[in-house]
C-alpha cells in the first residue's frame, strides 16, 4: 500500500518561511510516473487545493498561494516539496500530500502562522 508522509510543519511567525516534506514509498510503479499534491485542510473546511506537480511536470497553484509557495520534487529520494514563504495567519492548517488520482493521502503536518 502506498504510504506518504509528510514532515516540516510547525509553528512559525507572520512572515516566515516553511518547507515541507512528503515521502512517498510502497509505490506500484517509478515514482517518476505519478503525479502528487498538496493540499491543506482547515478545522470545519473542505480541502483546498495548494500545488499538484503532474508527472509531466506540470504545475499549478491554488489561487491563493500568489507567488509565495513553490512545489517541487526530488524523483531519485521519493520526494515531494512544499515551499512556503510570506506565511500569513490564514495559511494556519494541516498541509496533506496525496498521490494524484488515487485514494492515497498522508496524515498530513500541522502548519501554525502566528500574527
Amino acid at each position: 500500500q502506498v504510504q506518504l508522509v509528510e514532515s516540516g510543519g510547525g509553528l512559525v511567525q507572520a512572515g516566515g518561511s516553511l518547507r515541507l516534506s512528503c515521502v512517498v514509498s510502497e509505490l506500484a510503479s517509478d515514482f517518476k510516473s505519478v503525479g502528487l499534491s498538496w493540499f491543506r485542510r482547515k478545522p470545519g473546511q473542505e480541502s483546498e487545493l495548494v500545488a499538484p506537480i503532474r508527472r509531466t511536470g506540470t504545475i499549478d497553484y491554488g489561487a491563493f498561494v500568489k507567488a509565495r509557495f513553490t512545489i517541487t520534487r526530488n524523483d531519485a529520494q521519493n520526494t515531494v516539496y512544499l515551499q512556503m514563504h510570506s506565511l500569513k495567519p490564514e495559511a494556519t492548517a494541516s498541509y496533506l500530500c496525496t498521490e494524484l488520482g488515487t485514494c492515497y493521502w498522508g496524515q498530513g503536518t500541522q502548519v501554525t502562522v502566528s500574527s
